[in-house]
C-alpha cells in the first residue's frame, strides 16, 4: 500500500465526484468547474492518478455501490463516461447487482449518450428535473426545460436505464408563483421508481444570495416551506411511495443503496475534488477547486485538504441525527422516553416498542424540526 493511501481495506462504497456543469445555477453552492469544452481526458487520468495513490485496488473491497456526482457528470458525454469506467475498473471491482449511479441533467440526454452509459455499467440515474415551470427553471438559471425533462425520462427507458431517481426543489420564493402542486403531478405521471425533493435554501456565495443581499428577492415563508413539504409527503405517500429519508422517496425495494450508506456511517471512499471519505474513524475532504486538485495529483502530493478524526462526542452527535433523519429510526436509552413524550404528543415523532426497548422516528412534522430535535437529544445524552 502506498504512502498516501492510510486507508482500510474493505470498502465497499466509492463517490466519485465530477466537477463539470454547463452554467451555475442560481442556488448552486457546490465544487464545480464550469466548461464549455469538457476536458474529459485529462479528468479521467486525474482520476487514475488518486486512485493509483489511495491503492484503491488494495483498500477496496468488492464494491456494492458507484456514484457519481457533481457537478453534472453527464457533462463527459458517452464516450467520457465510457473512459471513465474504463479508468475506475482498472482499481476497482464491482458486485454483478452492484447499484451504479450516474448524476444527469436532461440536457445532455441522447439516444448515443445513454447507450454509452448503459454499456459502461451505469444502471441507475438521478435526474436533476427540479421544476416542471419552465419560469422557475429559467429562474434557477438551468440550461433545460421542462419537456426536455419529459423527453429525457422516455430516452433514458428506451436505452435500457429505467432505474431513476428525479430530484425537485421545492419552497420557491412567493414572487415566481410557482404552482408546486402541478409540479408534483408531473413528475408522478413519470412514473420513477425514487424522488428526492429538496426545499430551496439561500447560500450568500451564490447568484441567489446575491439577489438576497440586494433585496430582489427573498426566501419563501415558513408557512410556505411547510405546506408544500407535507403536500409532498400525503400526496407520495398515497402513490405508493415510501418516505424513508427526509428528502427521499421510493417504491418498495428501490431505496437508494449508496446514499443509504451515508445514513448508516458506513465507510466509503471519496475521489475527486471537493470529494468526501470516511473510513470509520476519520472524514477526509479533497481540494474543492479542480485546478488544486489536479495540481496537487500532478506534484505527486494528496490531493487532501483537511481531515477529521471523530471524537465520542461527534460520533453521539452524527449517531442520533442519522437516526433522526431516516424513518428506521433511532433506539432511545434509559431514561430518555419521558424526555420525548412532549415530542410524541406534538406529532412529531412515533415510538416503536421492540424487545430490546423503545425506538423512535420522525413524522413528517418532526422533520421540518429535524435540527432542533437532534441537537436536543444529543445535548441530553452529554449531560448523562
Amino acid at each position: 500500500m502506498s504512502a498516501l493511501a492510510a486507508t482500510p481495506v474493505g470498502y465497499r462504497h466509492l463517490y466519485l465526484h465530477v466537477p463539470f456543469c454547463a452554467r451555475r445555477c442560481s442556488y448552486c453552492d457546490f465544487a464545480i468547474a464550469v466548461r464549455k469544452q469538457v476536458p474529459w481526458r485529462a479528468f479521467a487520468q486525474s482520476v487514475d492518478t488518486e486512485l493509483r495513490k489511495r491503492d484503491a485496488a488494495q483498500s477496496c473491497g468488492v464494491l456494492t455501490s458507484l456514484y457519481l456526482g457533481g457537478g453534472t457528470p453527464s457533462r463527459l458525454g458517452g464516450e467520457g463516461i465510457e473512459r471513465l469506467f474504463e479508468t475506475l475498473h482498472q482499481h476497482i471491482r464491482l458486485e454483478s447487482r452492484a447499484e451504479v449511479t450516474l448524476e444527469v441533467n436532461p440536457e445532455d440526454v441522447s439516444p448515443e449518450a445513454v447507450a454509452a452509459w448503459h454499456r459502461s455499467g451505469v444502471n441507475r440515474v438521478s435526474l436533476g428535473v427540479q421544476s416542471f415551470n419552465d419560469r422557475v427553471l429559467s429562474w434557477m438559471h438551468r440550461v433545460h426545460d421542462a419537456d426536455a425533462a419529459v423527453r429525457a425520462v422516455d430516452m433514458l427507458r428506451a436505452g435500457g436505464i429505467d432505474a431513476m431517481s428525479l430530484d425537485l426543489i421545492f419552497a420557491a420564493p412567493d414572487h415566481l408563483e410557482r404552482d408546486w402542486s402541478d409540479d408534483v403531478t408531473r413528475l408522478l405521471a413519470l412514473d420513477p421508481d425514487h424522488i428526492s425533493l429538496y426545499g430551496l435554501t439561500i447560500e450568500p456565495h451564490t447568484p441567489l444570495g446575491r439577489w438576497q443581499a440586494r433585496g430582489e428577492v427573498e426566501e419563501a415563508s415558513e408557512d410556505v416551506y411547510e405546506r408544500q413539504f407535507l403536500e409532498s409527503h400525503e400526496r407520495l405517500r398515497a402513490a405508493g411511495f415510501e418516505h424513508y429519508e427526509v428528502s427521499n422517496f421510493a417504491r418498495s425495494g428501490r431505496r437508494a443503496r449508496h446514499n443509504s450508506a451515508y445514513w448508516q456511517s458506513v465507510p466509503y471512499l471519496g475521489i475527486g475534488p471537493s470529494a468526501h471519505g470516511f473510513d470509520g474513524a476519520e472524514r477526509r475532504w479533497n481540494h474543492a477547486a479542480l485546478a488544486a486538485w489536479e495540481f496537487a495529483l500532478s506534484a505527486g502530493l494528496d490531493p487532501l485538504e483537511g481531515a477529521e478524526t471523530l471524537t465520542e462526542q461527534n460520533r453521539e452527535a452524527e449517531m442520533v441525527y442519522l437516526g433522526l433523519r431516516t424513518i428506521d429510526g433511532l433506539e432511545l436509552r434509559e431514561g430518555e422516553e419521558a424526555h420525548v413524550a412532549t415530542w410524541r404528543r406534538q406529532g412529531w415523532i412515533e415510538s416503536v416498542h421492540e424487545t430490546a426497548g423503545v425506538r423512535i422516528r420522525c413524522t413528517a412534522s418532526g422533520w421540518l424540526r429535524l435540527d432542533a430535535l437532534a441537537a436536543d437529544l444529543t445535548a441530553l445524552r452529554s449531560r448523562s
